[in-house]
């Protein structure tokens, strides 16, 4: 692999990691977030160590679906509990 593959499997991996790293806040607003939170601290010692790892084509775009995916599935839970809140300041 080449450095400027590695450079880009590294951004890519990382906007990855940290696109999941930013919805830390909303999660712990979620009835079931708290048991995500847990494991941010996996991904954010992974991330500290990203530039060590090997990556491969097919690693970046396996990352890079469970991440789609993850944010997939985390739609319809965010989408409810900001409905919740604004029905809860229009009704304070």
């Amino acid at each position: 692999m080449t450095d400027s593959s590695s450079v880009k499997h590294l951004v890519r991996i990382t906007n990855c990691l940290q696109t999941i790293l930013d919805l830390e806040p909303q999660l712990e607003k979620l009835e079931h977030g708290h048991s995500l939170l847990d494991e941010f601290a996996v991904l954010k010692s992974f991330l500290e160590k990203i530039d060590k790892v090997e990556l491969s084509e097919s690693d970046v775009e396996r990352i890079e679906t469970a991440t789609a995916n993850f944010l997939k599935e985390l739609e319809v839970p965010l989408a409810r509990k900001k409905a919740q809140k604004k029905l809860k300041q229009r009704l304070q």
